[in-house]
């Protein structure tokens, strides 16, 4: 795909990545992605924001065909999604610099073979002066490293957030026209990689608030033309509080677990309890990734395995541990064959989640009326506990 003008003097490079289907070996990408960089021309000099995954590089180089010259590179995240790239633009322009972060610097040198005299490193609030366009760094990391920045353009008052605000989508559209579909994909890339640092996001969003934005440009997916759409969505997956909601991530292995299950989702609905069930052998991580971002209450359904919780369920424990949702409540369903150490395993996987734990139920075999008592009770507590926390529905 040939540069794509955005405004005057300013051009989306990159390329779009129709088939990956898996970022990081882990993170599933339903509708692929793309990355995305920029290409801005002063009147004295040249700039190119980030780079392409290093794989469609030879994209990337032949949109700067015609480019002869380029005078620095900024590097707003290390990671070779969006740097791995650099290293071939700075054999085409050897005498580009390379402008980073001060905790980039170092970053770089060991995921790149670069030399470290073409780096230059700027401080936050800095800025750099193209000729008639005016550049300001500003430092948000954990959007999702620790040393990402985002580059203001003053005089167009355009945004390049860089993973802020990104989302996956595989696309000929430039700027957002599916709001819907993006909100989703933005959502769920909230919930893979930014989820467990929303306090520091809640910073980097108060920090932009004193920014005029007309335009978000980020390094996945379209850009924001409608930078409130976007801006509002963050603010309320950082700083919402949970909603009446239930995730239920699960696995049964002959029925009983999946009987407790359905009974205890009957029983939360007939309260006025939205309740989202994932089956652990077939669901994407990433829909329950998004599904965690609202949560009031996590229920992990599961059946005792060699006196333990079964893998998968293991697994959502640990997810759920790693990515720090919003959610006050937790508990945990399942059925055993002789006994073991389910619930002490499961919550001992989860030391991140600042939760209270309600009840457990477990049972031995097929759930009998006793079981089903307890699933009615917990059902209830769960209730009342997102009532007295005035928990909103979605």
């Amino acid at each position: 795909m040939n540069p794509r003008k955005i405004t005057d003097k300013i051009h989306w490079l990159g390329a779009i990545d129709w088939d990956r289907r898996l970022f990081d070996s882990l993170i599933p990408l339903p509708d692929g992605t793309s990355y995305n960089a920029y290409l801005i021309e002063g009147e004295d000099k040249t700039v190119l924001i980030d780079s392409v995954d290093p794989a469609m590089k030879h994209i990337l180089l032949t949109q700067l065909e015609k480019v002869s010259k380029i005078d620095y590179v900024i590097s707003q995240h290390a990671e070779q999604d969006h740097s791995g790239t650099i290293p071939a633009v700075l054999e085409k322009y050897p005498q580009a610099q390379v402008i980073v972060s001060d905790k980039a610097k170092n970053m770089l040198l060991d995921l790149l073979t670069i030399s470290e005299d073409c780096l230059k490193v700027v401080k936050d609030g800095e800025t750099l002066s193209l000729g008639g366009k005016t550049l300001e760094f500003i430092y948000t990391p954990w959007v999702h490293w620790p040393e990402t920045m985002t580059t203001y353009l003053r005089e167009d008052k355009i945004l390049f957030s860089c993973d802020f605000f990104g989302s996956h989508i595989a696309t000929s559209d430039l700027f957002v026209r599916d709001e819907g579909r993006v909100f989703e994909a933005a959502k769920r890339y909230f919930a893979e990689i930014m989820l467990p640092f929303r306090k520091i996001i809640a910073k980097n969003l108060e920090k932009l608030s004193a920014y005029e934005i007309s335009m978000i440009a980020p390094s996945h997916g379209q850009i924001y033309d409608r930078p409130a759409f976007i801006l509002d969505a963050y603010r309320d997956w950082v700083l919402g509080e949970p909603k009446n909601l239930v995730v239920l991530p699960y696995v049964s292995m002959h029925a009983s677990t999946k009987k407790m299950v359905d009974y205890l989702t009957n029983a939360l609905i007939e309260l006025g309890v939205a309740v989202e069930l994932y089956d652990l052998t077939v669901t994407d991580i990433g829909k329950l990734a998004i599904s965690l971002i609202d949560a009031g209450t996590l229920v992990i359904g599961t059946p005792t395995v060699l006196a333990g919780p079964h893998p998968a369920a293991a697994y959502a424990a640990f997810l759920a541990n790693a990515l720090r949702p919003k959610a006050k409540f937790l508990s945990i369903i399942g059925s055993y064959g002789w006994g073991g150490k389910t619930v002490e395993t499961l919550a001992g996987m989860i030391p991140n989640l600042k939760v209270e734990v309600l009840e457990p139920v477990l049972c031995k075999g097929v759930p009998g009326n006793e079981a089903l008592q307890r699933l009615d009770s917990l059902a209830k507590a769960i209730a009342a506990k997102h009532k007295e926390n005035d928990f909103q529905n979605r």
